[in-house]
Parts: structure tokens; sequence; C-alpha cells
């Protein structure tokens, strides 16, 4: 018995080092070509050449400068790689939320969203665009208020699933529901009474999230709250693991399942709504990722989180390369092309599952 169990052990972790060495190769391939596709495309090797020599001059080393215009370099540095690299650090940021909000409610239908952090983001950028609302911080308003609006909604939904001392899972979701549906109120009631014709455009284009106008120094915060997501995921994998498989296993497997929602909830709530201050609400990458790592590496969540990770840079990356150019010169907001996947795949998912229950009846 043990050792069956040993090789299976063994296969999987290298099932697992297989798809994050292809993953990751994937994803740096990805990188490159997004960098250089667009209306003036750019070669690759100009393209690293570029990041090589802006990198080196921050580093104070002495790298030799390229062939390349000054158009060129303004494409490459101010304009497209910080946007692929957001891009890529969403991606990845939501898919990891949408695998712990999974586990967290067990509802493979949940996703990052679900605490009411959406609309209350679009409260907060709404306040701002249409009442002038925190104007004193100047260009990082609408980043803030939508923030302050995701994290208000979340505190809301806290109270509201916290009955008896315990953070119950059917309390998150009927709470994340009910606050979604009060805010979006809020949200129209807003934009129908304001004297402003063009509030509802700038509204529109906001909820359907976007990534374009990327600056560098929106890049820091992200990156520490996904690096500090991933660790600390990866770290309790073996309690997401017991609170997917039921509460009463969890508690008998010695989880404090209350303790580890609490903490579920924070990180959660940090870290979709730094994403949703800075590119709007983006739907169905929290959803879909999780489900694709799970086909490619199984239910231990020591696997789902690298693959979902990678798998969720790398899905956005692509998207926000085809809302460029597919449409160009006008440039279509990432959350419909998502949500135009997003669908489809579900209906496949659908199918997939009625076809697997008619052969295993």
């Amino acid at each position: 018995m043990t050792q069956p169990l040993t090789q299976m052990f063994v296969q999987q972790r290298h099932q697992l080092k297989l798809w994050l060495a292809v993953l990751t190769a994937v994803l740096l391939l990805s990188l490159t070509l997004a960098i250089t596709l667009g209306p003036v495309r750019i070669a690759p090797g100009q393209a690293w050449q570029i990041t090589a020599y802006e990198l080196g001059q921050r580093l104070g080393l002495d790298w030799p400068s390229g062939s390349w215009s000054s158009a060129q370099y303004q494409i490459v540095w101010r304009v497209r790689l910080p946007r692929v690299l957001l891009a890529a650090l969403t991606g990845a940021g939501l898919a990891l939320v949408g695998v712990a909000m999974q586990a967290m409610v067990r509802n493979p239908l949940a996703d990052p969203y679900l605490l009411g952090v959406s609309s209350g983001a679009s409260v907060g950028a709404v306040s701002v665009l249409a009442f002038g609302a925190l104007a004193f911080a100047g260009e990082l308003a609408l980043p803030l208020g939508a923030f302050s609006g995701a994290l208000l909604a979340c505190v809301a939904v806290y109270f509201l699933a916290h009955a008896n001392g315990r953070l119950q899972a059917s309390r998150l979701i009927l709470g994340g529901v009910a606050i979604a549906y009060c805010l979006g109120g809020v949200t129209s009631l807003i934009v129908l009474t304001a004297d402003q014709r063009e509030l509802a455009n700038s509204v529109l284009t906001w909820t359907l999230g976007s990534l374009a106008g990327t600056r560098w120094q929106e890049l820091g915060l992200p990156a520490a709250l996904l690096a500090a997501g991933v660790a600390l995921l990866l770290a309790q994998a073996r309690s997401l693991n017991a609170l997917l498989a039921g509460e009463e296993t969890a508690t008998t497997l010695g989880v404090d399942t209350t303790r580890t929602r609490r903490w579920l909830f924070v990180l959660v709530s940090m870290v979709t709504g730094v994403l949703v201050a800075l590119t709007g609400p983006i739907g169905f990458v929290g959803l879909i990722v999780p489900h694709v790592a799970r086909m490619l590496v199984g239910s231990e969540h020591r696997c789902v989180l690298p693959v979902a990770a990678l798998t969720g840079a790398i899905f956005l990356i692509w998207v926000d390369v085809f809302s460029r150019i597919s449409f160009a010169p006008a440039e279509v907001p990432v959350g419909v092309i998502t949500s135009l996947l997003g669908g489809p795949f579900f209906v496949w998912m659908l199918c997939r599952k009625s076809v697997r229950e008619k052969g295993n009846p």
C-alpha cells in the first residue's frame, strides 16, 4: 500500500515540475510577443535590448545602447512593457484568489468578485467621476476611490457572514450577492441622477476593465501582494484541501475553519481590491483559470496554485493583446473579451460533465 502511494506522489511531483517548466516558458514567450505586437511592430530582439538597456541604466551598469529610435523606446518601455506586466500580475492574482475563493466557500462557481468587491469599487469610482471625491489625490483619485469602495463592501460582507462567532461559507455567498445588488443600485442611481452626459460612458468603460495607460509606479503594490499571497497560500495548501473536503472533514483534520476563512477573506479582499482599483473589474479570469488548472494537475492545492497563477498570467496577456490589435485603431475593453470567452467555456464544461455522467452512471 505504501509503495503505490509513494509512486503516485513522485509521479504527481514530476507532472507538476513538467507543467511549471512548460508554462514558465510559454509565459516568457508570451511576454516577448505581447511587447512586439501592435500597430507598430517591433522585433523581439530589439524589445529585449531596450529593456536590458533601461534596466542596466537603473542598476548603474554600463550597458551599450542599440540602434532603436526614440519612438520605439517610448513604445516598448513607456507603453507596452508596463501594460503587459500588469496584465500578467492581474491574471495571476485573479486566478489565485479564484482558487482560494472556491476552496473557502466550497463552490466551483465562486470568483474573486463574490464578496461584492467589484460593486463596491464601482460605487467608489463613480463617486470620484460624478462628484469629484478625493480630488486631493489628483490622478490617483480614481484607483483610490475604487479601492476604498471595494474595502467597504468587503467589510459589510464580513459582518453579514459572521454569525455565532464563525464565518460561514453560505452566509459569505448570500452576503456578497446582497451587497453586490445594493451597491449596483447605488451606482445606477448616481449615474442616472448626475447631470453629466459623459458620466455613463466613463462608468461603462471603467466597469468593463482596461489595462490601457498603465504606468511603472502602479506595478509595485500588486507585485508585492501577489508574492505575499502565493507564499501564504502555498504554506496553507493543506488547510485549503481540508476546506474543499467539507466543514466536518476539515475540523477532524485539525483545521480551524473560522480562522482559516478569516485570513483567506482578508487576503482575497486586499488582492482583489487593489487589482480592481488599477484595472477595473475583469470578469471570468478567477472563474475559468482555476478549473483549467485542476484539469491539468488535479485538485491538490500545492499543484493547483502555481499552475493557476502562471495560466492566469498567460491568459490575460493574450486577451489584452487581442483587445489591442483585433479592432485597431480602436481598443476593446479586456473585460468584454474575457466575458465572450467565459460563457462558452462554461457551456463546454457543462457538456463535458454531462458526457462523463452518462459514461459513469
